[in-house]
């Protein structure tokens, strides 16, 4: 490890239906972000638009990676001089994918996650609307030294696809999120966070929408389960270093990834 930083901002904001809307807000908080020196900001699930019912309405709204909404994604990127993540509804062809675009700080798309873990439970059915991911897919951006790897919001409860990113070097993990309201849903979204930042050692963000669709909360763990940086409920942006050396330094200390007795191989469902 060199000891190199990468300096992320966690951009909590809360989307509405109005597309033109929601990039108008994501363009001031990219603007606070480089104000504050990022070179990467992360914005949560669906940062497009609210789509937490995923209704007819919201289905119509989805693009291809290269539409509208992908393309002014690409201008606040190159615009601000940073990369940018951000959640989208994604069509292709008769298909609809919950998907994360990233693109650098030239504004070229340098990765797409589409969100395996599709949201079953709590009474939803998000597979009744979208297409899932591939199970073995691993997204990754190199900034710098520092391998960045993306994954989005229900991925959160399943620790496999999080060490299939520290397997290809992730030192910081993203959780773009529209992590739901309910009952004791705060205490697992931090609680899963801290953890896979923990049995993993590496950076987690987990950024998720605002109230009222989601739960705020966006948080920074670093590779030893410590919260670096928090919001509450409000639309905002924190910034905070990620360090390989942190990384390194607590590996060192705790090599539970060497340690380990089984791989994890993905299965189709």
């Amino acid at each position: 490890m060199t000891g190199s930083t990468l300096r992320v901002a966690l951009a909590q904001t809360a989307s509405t239906t109005d597309v033109s809307a929601n990039l108008h807000r994501m363009r001031a908080a990219c603007g606070t972000a480089a104000e504050r020196g990022a070179r990467l900001t992360v914005f949560p699930e669906f940062a497009m638009a609210k789509h937490a019912d995923l209704t007819v309405e919201a289905l119509a709204q989805a693009e291809a990676v290269d539409g509208g909404f992908a393309q002014d994604v690409s201008r606040m990127a190159r615009e601000h001089g940073q990369t940018v993540v951000a959640g989208m509804l994604e069509r292709d062809g008769e298909d609809v994918f919950n998907t994360l675009v990233a693109f650098d700080a030239s504004g070229d798309l340098v990765a797409t996650y589409r969100k395996v873990h599709l949201y079953d439970a709590y009474g939803q059915r998000e597979s009744d609307r979208l297409r899932a991911g591939d199970p073995a897919s691993v997204a990754t951006i190199d900034l710098g030294d520092v391998r960045v790897g993306l994954l989005t919001c229900y991925d959160l409860r399943f620790p496999e696809s999080a060490r299939l990113h520290a397997d290809a070097g992730v030192e910081l993990l993203l959780y773009p999120a529209n992590w739901v309201p309910g009952e004791n849903k705060r205490l697992h979204w931090t609680t899963l966070a801290r953890a896979r930042a923990i049995e993993n050692t590496l950076y987690v963000a987990a950024v998720s929408q605002a109230p009222p669709t989601g739960i705020g909360t966006s948080v920074l763990f670093d590779p030893a389960g410590l919260e670096v940086v928090s919001l509450g409920d409000e639309p905002g942006v924190v910034v905070a270093d990620v360090s390989s050396r942190r990384v390194e330094t607590v590996r060192e200390v705790n090599p539970s990834l060497d340690n380990r007795r089984f791989d994890v191989v993905a299965r189709t469902v």
